[in-house]
């Protein structure tokens, strides 16, 4: 089996952070959220990836590579213009060739990692299989409508949905699907929608099966949603003991803090759990739990929880907690005095500078 992974989207959802960065290059405890889908891939025995992004030039390419460090072999497909999760799923047909493949968003996380689902995929009936997952507000998502273990019909936001399960966004398919994707037409989007050649499967009489996701899942495209995913990635660290050594000065540092090579805690605390990148210095500042901090990150006097920071920022001097927050690389914020405490939230763009 061989699989796509989607990375062109422009990610409006989630700017300013995706005006200088792909949102499958922003980072879930100190992890680029594609790379969460090569694991998944991975792990289920797939390692042949092709990658749809909008141009060669992407910086998802150099980051990537072709899949040495990861294990994996990577191939790079280009959709120029975002016409839809068929269309680009349609660019695959000559990586697939005649073999079953699994498609995935770039931009998703999953607690479960569906190995069944993928493994026994290939000796199936079916012509395609969804992951499907349980949401409070069905009508905000394509749903599902299921009998046994078989899908009915799907149907784009419902007003009257037929079931609680959404669809995902892992996706298996046989060759099949590339004639269903050929007949359908744009949606009002003017864009190619799956889920329109899914029910043109269903309406051929082919069989698609589903699977029902356990645990949490995480549409990763909006900051809170980013935030919220970075929390339940740390919130299933295993257990590590405080670490100790010479990088830890004065300082208080609990269990489960991930600590990169050439950091160092001076004069403060750090309550897990926390994934701390390398070259990060931490001076006389509070690092609260599920906080995801990048390297070459400079943190004094600052008060920070439940946010990402990713690489090269600096943070100083701030006057309140910086709380549920999401700053790209480069990003400066001061402060020239102090006040009343007071709490910040921030959402920056690559290089941002505040000065408070």
């Amino acid at each position: 089996m061989k699989a796509i992974i989607l990375a062109a989207g422009q990610g409006t959802r989630l700017r300013p952070v995706t005006l200088t960065m792909p949102k499958p290059m922003v980072p879930v405890a100190n992890k680029p959220l594609i790379e969460y889908a090569v694991d998944l891939l991975k792990a289920a025995g797939v390692h042949d990836i092709g990658i749809i992004v909008n141009s060669l030039e992407s910086p998802i390419v150099p980051m990537l590579g072709d899949g040495t460090k990861q294990h994996v072999r990577l191939e790079y497909l280009v959709q120029a213009e975002q016409k839809g999760l068929a269309h680009a799923c349609s660019l695959a047909a000559d990586f697939v060739g005649d073999e079953p493949f699994a498609m995935l968003l770039g931009d998703n996380i999953f607690q479960d990692q569906m190995t069944q689902m993928l493994t026994d995929f290939n000796a199936s009936d079916a012509e395609a299989a969804i992951a499907l997952g349980e949401v409070a507000d069905p009508t905000r998502f394509g749903i599902a409508e299921v009998n046994g273990d078989r899908i009915l019909r799907v149907v784009e936001k419902p007003k009257d949905p037929p079931s609680n399960l959404a669809i995902s966004g892992v996706y298996l398919f046989r060759r099949s699907i590339f004639d269903s994707i050929g007949r359908i037409k744009p949606s009002w989007r003017n864009e190619l929608e799956i889920t329109d050649a899914i029910q043109d499967l269903l309406t051929h009489n082919k069989k698609v099966s589903y699977y029902t996701i356990k645990g949490w899942w995480i549409d990763a495209g909006k900051p809170d949603a980013i935030v919220r995913a970075n929390q339940l990635v740390m919130g299933d660290m295993p257990y590590s003991p405080p670490p100790e050594g010479d990088t830890i000065e004065n300082s208080e540092v609990s269990a489960r803090v991930l600590i990169g090579e050439g950091s160092h805690i001076i004069n403060s605390t750090v309550r897990g759990p926390v994934v701390i990148g390398a070259g990060v210095t931490i001076k006389d500042s509070y690092v609260g739990p599920y906080t995801a901090i990048g390297d070459n990150v400079t943190l004094e006097h600052a008060e920070i929880e439940a946010s990402i920071v990713m690489k090269d920022c600096t943070l100083r001097g701030i006057d309140g907690r910086i709380d549920s927050s999401l700053m790209a690389d480069g990003s400066v914020v001061l402060s020239s005095g102090r006040s009343m405490p007071r709490v910040h939230r921030f959402i920056l763009a690559e290089n941002s500078y505040i000065q408070l």
